[in-house]
């Protein structure tokens, strides 16, 4: 379910020639933690094992693509290169200087598998909101929306086949901070992923319109993050859910309005302001209003070692922030409530958002997302949001308490939870 390994599986029975999968594997990005790495590596080798079925030559390689893969294309006398899509700084200047490494005669294609209706389809530029999005992606949905053609068994083999992967020494590569475990819940490849995505249709689906914002209830789809790694492909789901549109249409919309519209609204973002993860990619209403009360006096305040480790004087802020911790993930909910306290807590926006960012990227497995960037921002910076009653410290940005947090569930249970 990949439109960039479709093209390429194109262009190569086209050409009569063999297809080579590469994934190049950096030692560091970012705040990610073994727990990332495990979860994606553990994922690449289904991906290598199927590849083999599939007479397609998989190849891991060891370093930043600029520096492993223009050497591999001139070795294999590769006819063409199409690579993947990533709307964040740090994966696009990966595949600029790809483009400035490659040999003149190689072409070089991007696809967007990451979304349905391709990013730079969508929309030319920064959408404001939700509202002045949503109508451009539904009128492009049926001409993206479309059922995959599959993969075929490749019928030109590769002169040398692929070298055997020493995934060990992957792991002994890597340069990243293995004090964060991995996951019990959450089983990583695409055949768990699709799993996932079963029991979310004939479990959670019927409830997910009615409780999706009651962190007691189980009626997420759990799916960011196979999403996240490409495990499972955001299209899968929504075809697999929208059979049962008759049955649960309330849900299935609701759905389809956080799976697409809003997730490809933070592809939008990210992708057309180059300050997506700092105060300065906020509206003009919102820096304004941050700044007018960012010497407000906080009523508590807390440095990143007492956030991180969940000891405020918060029960529920406590509570949501180990289940990041101890599970990789946070009720979507509690998200919105955790980041604009840290807004409350700490000296200044700059430092609330470097905070939420730190934390979301270290302990979430779908963090260093733009999902994560873009709910930050929204928490902290009113971003696709608009100004609210001006009050102390929050200037306009919408706020949100523990008493409210109250009224909508039994935060009590939650607690005694964690």
């Amino acid at each position: 379910d990949n439109w960039a390994f479709l093209y390429a599986q194109r262009l190569a029975l086209k050409q009569e020639l063999p297809l080579h999968v590469c994934f190049c594997l950096v030692p560091k990005f970012l705040d990610a933690t073994i727990r990332h790495y495990d979860f994606m590596l553990k994922g690449l080798q289904e991906v290598a094992k199927e590849c083999a079925k599939l007479n397609i030559a998989f190849h891991l390689l060891l370093g930043y693509a600029k520096d492993v893969l223009p050497t591999f294309v001139v070795e294999h006398g590769v006819g063409g290169l199409v690579t993947d899509f990533c709307p964040l700084r740090l994966p696009r200047q990966w595949v600029e200087d790809v483009r400035e490494q490659l040999p003149e005669d190689v072409p070089f294609a991007q696809v967007d598998a990451h979304n349905i209706v391709p990013c730079w389809v969508t929309s030319h530029k920064q959408e404001y909101s939700a509202w002045t999005i949503r109508g451009k992606i539904h009128a492009l949905l049926p001409e993206f929306l479309t059922e995959f053609p599959p993969v075929i068994c490749h019928p030109y083999p590769p002169s040398c086949p692929a070298e055997t992967i020493a995934w060990e020494a992957c792991y002994s590569s890597l340069q990243v901070d293995c004090t964060v475990k991995e996951v019990e819940w959450a089983t990583p490849g695409t055949a768990a992923g699709l799993k996932v995505l079963q029991s979310f249709i004939t479990e959670r689906l019927k409830s997910f319109c009615s409780h999706r914002n009651n962190p007691n209830k189980a009626a997420l789809s759990n799916l960011s993050p196979w999403f996240h790694f490409g495990q499972v492909s955001t299209q899968r789901a929504i075809l697999e859910v929208q059979k049962h549109r008759g049955k649960y249409k309330d849900s299935v919309d609701a759905f389809v309005e956080e799976a697409v519209v809003r997730r490809e609204l933070a592809e939008n973002f990210c992708y057309y302001n180059d300050n997506y993860d700092s105060v300065q990619g906020a509206y003009d209403w919102a820096q304004t209003t941050l700044t007018l009360h960012a010497e407000d006096k906080r009523p508590f305040l807390y440095e990143l070692p007492e956030l991180e480790q969940g000891i405020t004087h918060d029960p529920l802020w406590n509570a949501a922030q180990r289940q990041m911790v101890w599970e990789g993930k946070m009720h979507g909910f509690l998200r919105m409530y955790w980041a604009k306290k840290i807004l409350e807590w700490t000296c200044s926006p700059t430092e609330a958002l470097r905070i939420a960012i730190y934390l979301n990227d270290r302990y979430e497995l779908d963090g260093r997302d733009p999902n994560g960037y873009v709910g930050c921002l929204w928490s902290i910076c009113g971003v696709h949001d608009h100004g609210w009653a001006e009050r102390a410290v929050f200037g306009k940005i919408r706020y949100m308490n523990y008493a409210g947090c109250k009224r909508k569930f039994d935060v009590g249970q939650f607690e005694r939870r964690y």
